[in-house]
């Protein structure tokens, strides 16, 4: 199961060859029927993983997939976060996580006693969290929000009341722009591979690149200096989109462009390439690769729905306290496909 396929286009790499996928592949789906479990799969993972998941997409909206299944175990192929998620949302189900050590820069960026000392400061503050934030930082959380929701529920805040954004401060520069809120102050974590994407990439690319649409993802460190050039006129604003994972899917779907450069990690051109192969999908950078993301290994798959090993828990307190952020974002407004 280790022998490489042949070479792929970024985005589209693989591990294993088309004969070997399809032994794995129906091994996987035979163990998890036998086990009743759902496997769930993040834009970003691995395209062995993508294409035998029974759903693929962001965080939440796996999340709540996992909530409306009949399914006893969810079999999560992301990141601890967004398991932890899952287990919020699911407290009487098994959710699985093949790789524990799965982590994310970002979710890591913020810790809940750091929350907790910025809370401290700033008495009377309404705290904001992305979803990309660990249970403990959930639980300090008054709302929580998705890349695709964060303007609408900062704007859902009375204006005279203090904003606490955490952890991205991409994202948080991006609402703050265009909600023109100036009481926000903002963490300064990041995603390692979405700040790598710079406003060089953008230039290079789009000089390579002239009448591409461009999808952009707010965590990126060039989302700036792309709102700076279409402000500029130096970039078409009707071929210019800032969006979620999700987003970008539902707007890959509908694109008629024969080029699309897109900024995010890597992993999510596999699934924009399957939903629209008259386009070409080109990432801004094609070294944006989440190391984290790809610890989900097709073997690790395998081993987990094999042992029934990988279990997350979170502490019944901190799973009430956090799952209330996540409700008070939902009351605000759906966050529709577009999670994270």
């Amino acid at each position: 199961m280790t022998a490489a396929a042949a070479p792929a286009v970024t985005g589209d790499e693989r591990t294993l060859t088309p004969a070997q996928y399809e032994e794995w592949a129906a091994e996987v789906r035979r163990l998890a029927d036998e086990r009743g479990a759902v496997v769930l799969a993040h834009n970003y993972q691995v395209p062995e993983i993508q294409d035998v998941a029974h759903h693929t997409g962001d965080s939440l909206y796996l999340s709540r997939v996992a909530a409306q299944t009949d399914a006893r175990e969810i079999v999560f192929c992301g990141v601890h976060f967004m398991a932890e998620t899952a287990k919020i949302l699911s407290p009487d189900k098994t959710v699985l996580l093949p790789d524990h050590d799965a982590g994310c820069s970002l979710a890591d960026s913020i810790t809940a006693e750091q929350l907790r000392e910025w809370k401290a400061e700033h008495p009377g503050a309404v705290v904001v969290s992305y979803v990309n934030t660990t249970a403990a930082v959930k639980a300090e959380t008054d709302v929580c929000c998705t890349s695709s929701n964060a303007a609408d529920v900062v704007r859902s805040i009375p204006e005279d009341r203090e904003i606490l954004f955490c952890p991205d401060q991409f994202l948080g520069a991006h609402v703050k722009r265009v909600t023109g809120r100036e009481n926000i102050r903002i963490w300064a974590g990041e995603c390692h591979v979405h700040a790598g994407i710079s406003p060089s990439d953008v230039r290079s690319q789009i000089a390579a690149h002239p009448d591409a649409e461009i999808l952009v993802h707010p965590e990126c460190g060039c989302t700036t200096s792309v709102l700076d050039l279409v402000s500029n006129g130096d970039l078409p604003a009707e071929r210019t989109r800032v969006l979620s994972t999700g987003g970008m899917a539902e707007a890959a779907a509908a694109t008629r462009a024969g080029q699309v450069l897109v900024a995010t990690e890597v992993g999510i051109l596999h699934q924009l390439r399957a939903l629209n192969s008259g386009t070409q999908f080109i990432p801004m950078n094609d070294r944006a690769a989440c190391r984290y993301m790809k610890m989900i290994t097709p073997e690790k798959l395998l081993r987990t729905l094999q042992t029934g090993q990988g279990a997350i828990e979170v502490p019944g307190d901190v799973a009430a306290r956090a799952r209330r952020a996540v409700e008070a974002m939902i009351a605000i407004g759906e966050p529709g496909r577009g999670g994270e």
